[in-house]
């Protein structure tokens, strides 16, 4: 009765399995597992206990303190009787009875006082858990929270000055490590600033004013007050200017970058551009508009950032910014990811059980990333093995309960972003005691029937005391030798007297023993059996639990256990898996126990099995496993877009899906946008859902060029669309009020039993065709009549008599009816003749037949250059009318490519119309081009190809690896050295080296070094010892001049004794002025002062010399005048002459009596031994204030100009610029007697002003400049610079040895106004400061005749030379005395020169 009444009550809890429990006294049910919470088993007699109410009521999270301050780890437990709380850090338990800072509150929570951080002492953090324990229960720990303390104020970065124009943004950068950004604050002109909708601080910590005021000016820093003394940042002044009236290019001042975020936290995308006008700032996640306006969560903050608060999965994904002021638009762009924290979807329940008997505890969870799961019992982790299994990923099986394994189990998970535990709690029930009536005794003969690796099947006979045993059930229990965890395993039925044990271990000991129950209870256990399994082959078994899923749509990640049989320590692992569909296994060689493949392709289902390595070999394969990876947008755009132009207000689109290897899942729909070309900005979108390849867009304007483009949809978003195809709505909509005309042509083409018939439509194409009626038949055409449709062009009628006469009529209609007819008759082929094929099966009458003939390619493709970066592509179609208009679907492909370098692809774009432009090409780049014609599915070849060179454009980047080197045994002497530009973008033609001692001077202070063509190399002479100089270089093409180079810094070497130069007279002193200013030296070297009393003897001296120099001048000069005469016609015979000089000693021109900077030594014009002189078109500018590094708008009729005569180029290639010394000031020269337009101006080729050349020369001067030859040798014949070469410092290379090259005039007589005297050359100019109207010479055109300057010549050339060129020139300039003469009255005229100038 006792145990009818414990059955009802089972009953109604629904346990009917545990009353079954009961009635067999306690004996679990065969295959049970245990009973889960709820009621517990009860019985009569028997107490049963209950589950206890154990767990956390708060737990600890994530804190950030500051040094120094207090923190409060809050913790607290429920449970009858109270928990003992303690905590743990890093997985220790603290000592909390002899800590002064750290206590335990009475709740349980950890309070520490005075949080201790330093660089080398952080006892404080880390994470912490809490652990709750009832001695009679069991122990729970909590989650651990990470106890984070800020560290020291650090500045990453900090605020810079800035100017803003009114009414723009401004951002100042205040970058600090993330646990500092809560404790930043602003301060604007030392007082604390309010943040508002206008001025806000970014997550970062970086201030942003949005429509900024002139209010906003003024100075700004950033303080961190994280608990010690604040720490400030730099001032920064930020500078509001007026609004300029003028638009200023659109650039971003602070972009998005990616960022990871958890669900229900809060973001800030910040976005910041500034531009004239102010732009507009809007977002876009995935191609989709964001709505700011409507959303609470989605707010648009200062500036244009965009905020997103209470975050969700759905948030993920690409976020554009994007700025536009109407002018131009930007947009940048960046990854939202979203991480979740791992939450319980089934958590472990209670559950009561038996000793030996089996259970499992659940927990299912999710989180992103996936979480990783372990369990605890009482507080102690679970370490897996042969009786405690983590089995389908998360779940904990114990085997064979014994007392011990009562308590509290907890499942934690744990990912990156956090952790969380549930628990459940395991009571082990003790069997209930027997009722009054007789027990079976132990079952008889119990044996091994079976005996195998893995398992045994025992077999027995009833207990003696039940021979029959009808009624009896029977358990077995088992366990390993020398184990006392003992395992049960149970009869099916009553009565049956044999049982196999499954999953055993080979050649492993087993102890077995067998009880019998009835309806009183157990009866008595059976001796014990010991009993062997047999070894097994020594291989592994196959791996359990494998599986695999997808991780991403490229990647899988398989994961598997230790097989159970190892037969020793596993070595390896071999994955093997295989793409479905395909025959080619590939495998891969792994020491773990899971893998993630990469690399696979998208959507696509891969099969996996893993075989384990021992030292004997490959064991059991796995079953295979099989996943497809995740889908992804489309990685390609569809394909075959074509645009058919239905009517004035429609135009329909045809596409075909991309190719299957990039659809990357299953297509859902497609994305039409378009717009009018005129309107860019303002784009429609539709969607077209399924499978559709084709959609009608109406309601377009008439006569409106209209862009169109279309993207592929997966169920992950939008893939890239087509490039944008435009097509232009027609003017008026075609008649339809009148039938058509007739076709104009038809052709017919018999066969056996088919006739292929082909036409034309009619030519008057304004009228609507809506297809065409076939009619045929013997001897009428009205037997049989078909129709096709209006797109059709061929057509053939089948099952016809052979030898039989057709006529065949051909009718175009329209809604209003059929138009006029036109006729044709064939006959078809007898049986007999074979000599043709019916090439064309037709199945159904509305297919159409291929074009016996392929299409016809597209013919004069040409190449138009319109830029730099531009060229448009334009070419007819023979297979259209005259007028060349597309009607039909047609498009046309172009592909281009450039030959450099030689392995380049092929780029591709689709056109609708019979143009295209090329965008984005190289300048100065050979591209050749082609084009072919695509209809339904029939194409054309490739067209001939057409080709276009690019317009150059200026270099777009420095020369590069600029080195300064000292040339040896020379130290005053540097050879600079670089590679041209990276970004050329045309033919170098010459490059400008600067160089300074003073890096930060403005760039026309810089002395210039010329270097003409493609030379890399250039020497810079007589530079200051042990002084440090800066280079730059910039080079120039046809378009101008390119970037300069960063600045290259080197230091001459020091001096080692006299410097070689035993001419070189002591500098003038610093103090001394003369009458015109300068430039500083150029060098910066010092200059000793002159002694006045040495000066004062030099001056009266040089007087004294002056008189005899007059008296001498007027006794020669009659003696003179019919010899000079006679010069003077030869020169101008040479200068009216050929320019070809080499060979031809006849047109050898008089000697060049222009002095040379360096030596002092006339040099003959026809000395060039280089039959190919290289020249370039570029002129280099005179001098560093008329080069501006960056303009490349030069006057393009400067660019004509050539040099007709370059100079012998040795191995030291020395610059022109005169005396480079570094104790030598920089010499101007002026010419304020000529008109300034005539003083700096480069002279055009002598070729194109014969007549003005050689009325000039010709002209009887008797002033002494008149014998000046009028061409001049630039150069040594160490030197290569052959061209119009700037000389904006030139410097004497001795003190009584100064010159400068005179500018030549422009064309025609010169005017030079006889009241005005000529202008001495200036010499040892040692300035301090520098006048900009000063004209300064040019070296001017080489190899030109010039007209006689107003300039003294100062100095004469050695006698032997001039002696020796004034033979080679012309066989009546024979050296005299008079020769000598006047060489030794010139050099005392420069030496008088250079003194009175002074």
């Amino acid at each position: 009765m006792a145990a009818e009444r414990g059955a009802r009550r089972l009953f109604s809890t629904s346990s009917l399995w545990l009353y079954c429990l009961l009635l067999l006294f306690g004996r679990p049910a065969p295959g049970a597992a245990a009973a889960r919470s709820g009621s517990p088993p009860q019985s009569a007699g028997a107490s049963i206990r209950t589950f206890t109410p154990f767990y956390f009521l708060v737990e600890p999270v994530d804190t950030l303190s500051v040094r120094g301050s207090s923190v409060i780890l809050n913790c607290s437990a429920y449970s009858e009787p109270s928990p003992k709380i303690e905590w743990k850090k890093d997985g220790t338990f603290l000592n909390l009875v002899s800590d002064d800072r750290r206590q335990l509150l009475p709740d349980g929570s950890l309070f520490i006082s005075n949080v201790v951080h330093s660089k080398h002492n952080k006892p404080d953090e880390g994470y912490y858990q809490c652990v709750a324990t009832v001695d009679s229960l069991g122990t729970i720990v909590s989650r651990t929270a990470k106890l984070t303390v800020a560290g020291l104020p650090r500045f990453t970065s900090q605020p810079e000055p800035s100017s803003v124009y009114a009414g723009n943004s401004a951002i100042l950068n205040c970058e600090v490590n993330a646990d500092l950004v809560p404790f930043v604050r602003w301060e604007q002109n030392r007082q604390p600033l309010l943040l508002d909708d206008r001025v806000i601080k970014l997550p970062g910590g970086t201030l942003v004013i949005s429509n900024v005021t002139e209010g906003d000016g003024g100075l700004y820093r950033c303080i961190i007050e994280s608990g010690g003394p604040p720490k400030y940042s730099d001032e920064a002044e930020l500078k509001v200017l007026p609004d300029p009236e003028e638009t200023l290019s659109l650039v971003f001042l602070k972009q998005p970058s990616s960022l990871v975020r958890v669900i229900g936290q809060s973001t800030v995308l910040p976005c910041v551009a500034s531009g004239l006008p102010a732009p507009a700032m809007r977002w876009m996640k995935n191609e989709e508009t964001l709505d700011t306006e409507g959303s609470e969560r989605l707010v648009l903050l200062a500036g244009g950032s965009l905020e997103i608060s209470d975050i969700t999965e759905d948030d993920a994904g690409t976020y554009f910014c994007i700025a536009d002021n109407g002018n131009e638009t930007i947009e940048a762009q960046a990854e939202l990811t979203v991480q979740a924290q791992p939450e319980f979807l089934k958590q472990p329940a209670n559950i009561y059980a038996h000793e030996s008997m089996d259970i499992v505890f659940e927990c299912e969870v999710t989180g992103k990333p996936t979480p990783t799961v372990k369990w605890v019992k009482n507080g102690d982790m679970v370490i897996p093995s042969d009786y405690f299994k983590i089995v389908k990923e998360h779940n904990l099986q114990v085997l064979g309960l014994v007392k011990s394994d009562e308590g509290f189990y907890q499942c934690i998970a744990e990912n990156d972003v956090g952790n969380a535990q549930a628990g459940a709690q395991l009571i082990i029930l003790e069997h209930a005691p027997a009722t009054t009536g007789p027990l079976p005794s132990a079952p008889r003969d119990v044996v091994a029937s079976l005996v195998s690796t893995r398992f045994i099947k025992l077999t027995w006979r009833t207990p003696a005391s039940d021979p029959h045993g009808d009624n009896l059930t029977y358990s077995v229990f088992y366990t390993k030798e020398g184990i006392a965890r003992e395992r049960v395993e149970n009869t099916s039925r009553p009565g049956e007297m044999q049982v196999t044990i499954q999953n055993l271990m080979p050649a492993t000991v087993y102890i077995f023993r067998v009880v019998a129950q009835n309806k009183h209870g157990f009866g008595e256990s059976s001796a014990p059996l010991r009993v062997e399994t047999q070894p097994e082959v020594q291989l592994p078994g196959p791996a359990p639990n494998i599986r695999a899923y997808a991780t991403s749509p490229t990647s899988i990640t398989v994961t598997w256990e230790t097989p159970l049989s190892g037969n020793g320590e596993i070595q390896n692992y071999k994955l093997y898996y295989m793409e479905k569909g395909t025959d080619k296994e590939q495998d891969v060689d792994i020491s773990s126990h899971s893998y993630t493949l990469n690399g696979l392709k998208k959507y696509t289902e891969y099969s996996f099995r893993v075989v384990a390595y021992n030292k004997h070999g490959p064991g059991v394969s796995t079953q295979d496993v099989a996943v497809r990876t995740l889908s992804d947008v489309p990685s390609a755009a569809p394909q075959n877009l074509s645009l058919e132009v239905r009517n004035s207000k429609s135009i329909m689109i045809h596409w075909q899906p991309p190719s299957p290897a990039t659809q990357n899942g299953q297509i859902t729909g497609y994305k039409i946008r378009y717009r009018k070309a005129s309107r860019k900005s303002d784009v429609t979108e539709t969607l077209v859902t399924g499978t559709q390849l084709s959609q009608l867009i109406e309601g377009l304007d008439r006569g409106t060029e209209y862009n169109f483009r279309v993207a592929a949809l997966t169920v992950n978003g939008t893939g890239p669309a087509t490039d944008w195809l435009s097509a232009e709505t027609f003017e008026s909509d075609l008649d339809e009020t009148r039938v058509p005309e007739v076709p104009s042509s038809l052709h017919v083409r018999p066969l056996v039993t088919s006739i292929v018939v082909s036409w034309t439509p009619p030519e008057n194409q304004n009228i609507v065709v809506r297809g065409y009626a076939i009619g045929y038949g013997i001897g009428s055409p009205h037997a049989q009549t078909i129709k096709v449709d209006y797109k059709q062009r061929y057509y053939t009628i089948e099952n016809l008599d052979p030898s039989s006469h057709y006529v065949i009529t051909l009718k175009a209609f329209n809604n209003v009816g059929e138009g006029i007819p036109l006729y044709e008759s064939a006959v078809t082929r007898p049986h007999t003749d074979t000599s043709e094929v019916d090439l064309f099966v037709i199945n159904a009458p509305y297919t159409p037949v291929p074009d016996p003939t392929p299409m016809m390619p597209p013919v004069g493709v040409q190449a138009s250059i319109l830029s730099h970066d531009t060229i448009r592509i334009t070419w007819a179609d023979n297979s259209l009318p005259k007028h060349q208009k597309i009607t039909d679907s047609r498009y046309y492909t172009v592909r281009w490519k450039t030959n450099i370098p030689a392995n380049t692809k092929y780029k591709n774009a689709n056109a609708t119309t019979l143009s295209y432009l090329v965008t984005g090409l190289k300048p100065n780049t050979l591209y050749e081009f082609s084009v072919m014609v695509t209809k339904g599915r029939r194409s054309s070849t490739w067209s001939m190809t057409a080709h276009g060179t690019t317009f150059e454009l200026v270099p777009t980047s420095p020369p590069k690896d600029v080195t300064v080197v000292s040339k040896e045994g020379k130290p005053r002497t540097i050879i600079v050295n670089w590679q041209p530009p990276s970004e050329a973008n045309g033919k170098i033609t010459g490059y400008i080296i600067y160089y300074s001692t003073d890096v930060n001077a403005e760039i026309h202070d810089w002395v210039i070094e010329p270097v003409v063509g493609n030379r890399l190399t250039h020497q810079i002479q007589e530079l200051t010892l042990d002084t440090p100089y800066y280079f730059k270089i910039q080079a120039r093409n046809s378009k101008g001049m390119g970037p300069m180079s960063e600045a290259v810094q080197f230091r001459t070497p020091k001096a080692s004794g006299s410097s070689g130069k035993g001419s070189r007279l002591p500098d003038l002193g610093s103090d001394y002025k003369p009458p015109m200013s300068g430039s500083n030296s150029p060098h910066g070297s010092p200059t000793s002062p002159l002694d006045s009393n040495m000066l004062l003897v030099i001056i009266v001296s040089v007087g004294v010399i002056t008189i005899v120099v007059v008296v001498i001048i007027a006794v020669f000069c009659t003696r003179r005048t019919t010899s000079h005469q006679k010069k003077k016609r030869a020169a101008c015979k040479s200068v009216n002459g050929s320019h070809k000089y080499k060979g031809n000693s006849k047109d050898v021109k008089p000697p060049d009596l222009w002095i040379h900077h360096e030596r002092l030594e006339l040099k003959p014009i026809d000395k060039s031994p280089d039959p190919n002189p290289i020249m370039t078109d570029t002129p280099i500018p005179r001098n560093s204030q008329d080069i501006t590094p960056v303009d490349n708008s030069m006057d393009s009729n400067i660019h004509q100009r050539r040099n007709s005569y370059r100079g012998h180029e040795s191995e030291d290639s020395m610059s022109t610029l005169a005396g480079r010394r570094g104790m030598r000031p920089k010499m101007m020269m002026p010419f304020d007697s000529q008109p300034p337009q005539q003083s700096v101006r480069n002279t055009p080729s002598t070729d194109t002003m014969p007549a003005s050349s050689s009325q000039t020369c010709c002209t009887d001067h008797q002033d002494p400049e008149g014998a000046t030859s009028s061409s001049y040798l630039a150069s040594s014949q160490e030197e290569d610079s052959g061209q119009s070469l700037p000389t904006a410092h030139v410097r004497p290379s001795h003190p009584l040895k100064s010159f400068a090259v005179p500018a030549i005039p422009p064309p025609g007589p010169p005017t030079y106004d006889p009241a005005l005297p000529s202008t001495p050359l200036l010499s040892q100019q040692a300035l301090n400061h520098h006048i900009h109207s000063v004209k300064t010479a040019s070296i001017g055109t080489l190899g030109r005749s010039r007209p006689p300057m107003p300039v003294v010549v100062p100095s004469a050339p050695e006698v032997q030379e001039t002696t020796r060129m004034l033979e080679d020139s012309e066989s009546s300039y024979e050296p005299d005395e008079l020769t000598k003469e006047m060489a030794h009255l010139e050099g005392l005229m420069k030496d008088l020169n250079a003194i009175t100038t002074a």
